[in-house]
């Protein structure tokens, strides 16, 4: 287990917005290696730059405008950052990539229990009946599993439409580009939820600095995460 000692230092508004960072002194937990937390808000600022440019192809009163000005080609540059970026991680860390991955293809009775026990607690804050989760916990699993799977259409699709324009067919380029769209709102719906649950829910408050420093407390750790925590305070 590696452990620090908690010397972040926040604003007012960090504080009102993100929660308190840890306590001096507060016993941390090492939980996102700086890799993982690079290829985090790196691909955070490309979703936001797809996002927004995004809008703009999705609007009709835009999209022609968009397609070939400044707004398409930011789109097309934060597209490329995302999967590269991602790609770079791969190569750089295979192993972590893998478990990762692997963790969120990993279900078992302890997660039909979460998705059963997880209304109540995050509406009505009820804990005793949340089971024990891992490193990632059920809706992590959901938010990965669903990451993969839109992310991969939306790559599919995006590649179709921008390096096959006039050599597949007319319908297909249609398909692709409603597709696309689907997967646009979807994962705009999806990500406003990760954002909510990871930022700004009462129960998850401070969890920000986690993804901002690496680690979490030890006492988040356990409270959380109660399977990993126990696995790594044994090593």
């Amino acid at each position: 287990m590696t452990t620090a000692k908690g010397k972040a230092k926040s604003t007012p508004i960090s504080h009102a917005i993100f929660g308190a960072p840890p306590a001096p002194g507060e016993e941390q937990v090492e939980r996102y290696s700086r890799p993982v937390r690079i290829l985090h808000w790196v691909n955070a600022v490309a979703w936001i730059v797809l996002f927004i440019t995004g809008f703009f192809f999705f609007v009709p009163q835009f999209g022609a405008a968009a397609a070939g000005g400044v707004s398409g080609l930011l789109h097309r540059i934060a597209a490329v950052l995302m999967v590269g970026w991602a790609v770079l991680y791969f190569f750089g860390s295979p192993k972590a990539a893998l478990r990762g991955i692997g963790e969120a293809f990993k279900w078992g009775a302890g997660d039909i229990k979460w998705l059963k026990a997880a209304p109540a607690y995050y509406m009505l804050g009820e804990e005793e009946k949340m089971p024990p989760q891992d490193h990632m916990n059920t809706g992590q699993k959901l938010w990965w599993l669903f990451v993969i799977g839109a992310g991969s259409l939306m790559i599919i699709t995006g590649a179709l439409m921008w390096f096959f324009k006039g050599i597949i067919s007319a319908d297909a380029f249609m398909w692709s580009a409603f597709l696309h769209d689907v997967g646009f709102i979807a994962l705009l719906s999806f990500a406003l939820v990760h954002v909510y649950l990871s930022v700004f829910h009462p129960k998850m408050r401070g969890v920000f600095w986690a993804m901002w420093r690496g680690t979490v407390s030890a006492r988040y750790a356990e409270s959380h995460h109660k399977k990993w925590y126990d696995k790594i305070k044994k090593s």
